[in-house]
């Protein structure tokens, strides 16, 4: 599966008309291939896809499913992230002996340059969003790509080998790696989420781990002391390792301490530039340990957060960004769209957009980095998680359940379950918002954390959150 595979000249089949699959398909007709797209949409209109991306424009399109004799002499298969690789569209594509590759993979085969990949259940965007902002203040060519929302595909051929690429890497894409290799990775925390498509933890653990298989020794790879799954995946890797922790001082790592984040590890700094103006650590510390920042000077709320900002801080101190660098990029960065986004205040109401809050662990976060009275907008697309741990988050600051989607009557029961019974029925979102606004008072804060996917009601959680900003925008 992971062999060279000469696609010049060749037929390659692309599995998914979405943005992963338009940006693979312009990347194979740049390296001289010949794109053949599938959709197993049999009502897709094609006529209006070649329309709407005209990379299509010249391509053969087969839809709803395929006869064997359709796919005579293609050679791979790229897939998009939405389709499962153990569903029947790669199983028959086993039958016909043709190999099957990920969009990540296909980029990272024609793609140069250094590379950081990032994954984990939760805090990727903001993870990767932040260390392409730390990069881009010190190396001149910075690409920041994968989950999200720009496909790696779509910037390959456009990298050197003076690039840094620093890609968000989900789940779904690491079902179909072979040779992909940062040479630096990041799992942030794994927690249950999409065992729809996994099934199992085990197998979404696995699967999350897969982003360090190729790493070699002397490469770098970001974990989370506090997950107990990752300090024992760290102490059995053959790659060095780099531990961040929220909770406890670390001799080698970075850790949270005294409402500041320190990074502690004397050979690495003992001669580096990173050491130029930044304040050692008191000697009840390590001697090795300096100060990066005080998290009073972010402008990102919550414990996550700062496990968030560790992550990349390790990151870039892997690429030799010195600290004075990445303090000042800290201090100037701003939380991504839809995750814990201030929106606006009304009538003394704030409003708080967490649409990417997908899944409980999310949300629980959204829920600890409020420090008001809150009116908590949940529910959606059921990913068959269970919702007990959050509920139990709630410790007395949410003053109202208001719930929406497929899965607002098992939100609703579990709530009940642990005593929580303020909770409210809505069919819309826009319902939802309504009846917050009316019951809030001054003080109080409104926050859209679903929990759940969007699925069903929306094409997904940025225009869910896009949506909801409207909404509150138009309260009167």
């Amino acid at each position: 599966m992971g062999a060279a595979i000469n696609i010049e000249g060749n037929r390659v089949l692309v599995v998914g008309s979405g943005l992963s699959g338009a940006a693979a398909t312009e990347l194979l007709k740049k390296k001289g291939a010949f794109p053949v797209l599938f959709d197993g949409n049999r009502e897709l209109d094609t006529g209006a896809l070649r329309r709407k991306s005209p990379v299509f424009a010249d391509v053969e399109i087969i839809t709803g499913g395929w006869r064997d004799e359709e796919l005579a002499g293609v050679v791979l298969a790229i897939l998009s992230p939405g389709v499962p690789a153990d569903g029947p569209v790669v199983r028959r594509l086993g039958e016909q002996g043709i190999p099957v590759w990920g969009e990540i993979e296909l980029a990272y085969r024609f793609a140069h340059g250094r590379l950081a990949a990032i994954t984990g259940t939760n805090g990727k965007t903001t993870t990767t969003a932040l260390t392409g902002a730390i990069l881009a203040e010190y190396f001149a060519d910075v690409k920041v790509v994968g989950n999200i929302g720009i496909p790696y595909t779509s910037v390959a051929a456009d990298t050197t080998e003076d690039t840094v690429t620093v890609a968000e890497i989900s789940s779904f894409q690491l079902e179909t790696v072979c040779t992909f290799h940062p040479q630096i990775s990041a799992i942030l925390n794994i927690t249950p989420d999409h065992l729809d498509r996994h099934h199992t933890m085990e197998c979404y653990t696995a699967t999350k781990e897969r982003i360090a298989e190729n790493q070699e020794a002397g490469e770098l790879c970001v974990l989370n002391y506090e997950d107990d799954v990752l300090r024992a995946f760290g102490e059995q890797m053959k790659t060095n390792v780099l531990f961040f922790s929220g909770e406890r001082r670390l001799e080698r790592g970075l850790y949270l301490e005294e409402d500041s984040i320190w990074y502690a590890d004397a050979d690495s700094l003992k001669s580096a530039e990173a050491m130029n103006s930044v304040e050692k650590a008191p000697s009840m510390r390590a001697e090795s340990a300096v100060k990066v920042i005080s998290v009073s000077e972010l402008n990102l709320l919550g414990r996550h957060n700062y496990e968030n900002v560790m992550a990349a801080v390790g990151i870039a101190i892997g690429f030799g960004v010195p600290i004075p660098v990445i303090a000042q990029v800290l201090r100037k960065f701003r939380a991504v769209e839809h995750r814990i986004e201030y929106v606006t205040e009304k009538r003394g109401v704030r409003f708080y957009n967490d649409s990417k809050g997908t899944n409980p662990d999310a949300a629980i976060k959204g829920i600890q980095a409020m420090n008001r009275p809150t009116f908590l907008i949940g529910g959606g697309y059921d990913k068959h998680s269970e919702y007990d741990e959050w509920i139990e988050s709630f410790g007395g600051k949410v003053k109202k359940l208001v719930l929406i989607g497929q899965t607002k009557e098992k939100i609703a029961e579990c709530a009940r379950k642990h005593g929580f019974t303020d909770v409210v029925m809505c069919g819309t979102l826009e319902e939802a918002v309504d009846v917050c606004f009316r019951e809030a008072v001054f003080g109080d804060a409104v926050l859209l954390s679903p929990a759940c996917a969007s699925w069903g009601m929306f094409a997904n959680y940025e225009e869910r959150g896009r949506i909801f900003r409207e909404y509150v925008h138009s309260l009167q």
